[in-house]
């Protein structure tokens, strides 16, 4: 963890993001996803997005994962993220900017995978809520 992230986020919340993050990472190649860099490598964007995620669950611990990505979409909007075919960072494009009934289910396992590690995370240094 660099010092800018250490003042921003919470260890555990970091660990927690870095852990699910690499888990669907882990996932996606084995889907034929290589799109997701190491959670060293990962563009601060995504860290934030990660951390973000902990936070709802670790405030809210019965979130669903349809409710994960709602709280993900809704983030992302707000960031200026619209829909589109491919993922694209510069253009702020992305293929999950749909509603969680509208994701295919590979991608939906996704937000259950990041769920259940932040949560093992969590309880591991007791920080569940």
């Amino acid at each position: 963890m660099t010092e800018s992230e250490e003042t921003k986020y919470d260890e555990v919340v970091f660990k927690a993001a870095g852990a699910a993050h690499e888990a669907n990472r882990v996932y996606c190649r084995a889907i034929g996803d290589d799109s997701q860099p190491p959670w060293e490598k990962a563009s601060q964007w995504q860290k934030d997005s990660a951390c973000a995620g902990v936070e709802m669950i670790r405030t809210k611990p019965e979130t669903t994962p349809e409710q994960s990505h709602e709280g993900w979409l809704k983030l992302k909007r707000a960031e200026g993220w619209v829909y589109g075919s491919v993922k694209n960072p510069e253009t702020k494009e992305h293929p999950c900017m749909v509603a969680y009934s509208e994701l295919p289910p590979s991608q939906r396992a996704k937000d259950s995978i990041f769920g259940a590690v932040v949560r093992g995370v969590l309880a591991h240094y007791g920080k569940s809520s």
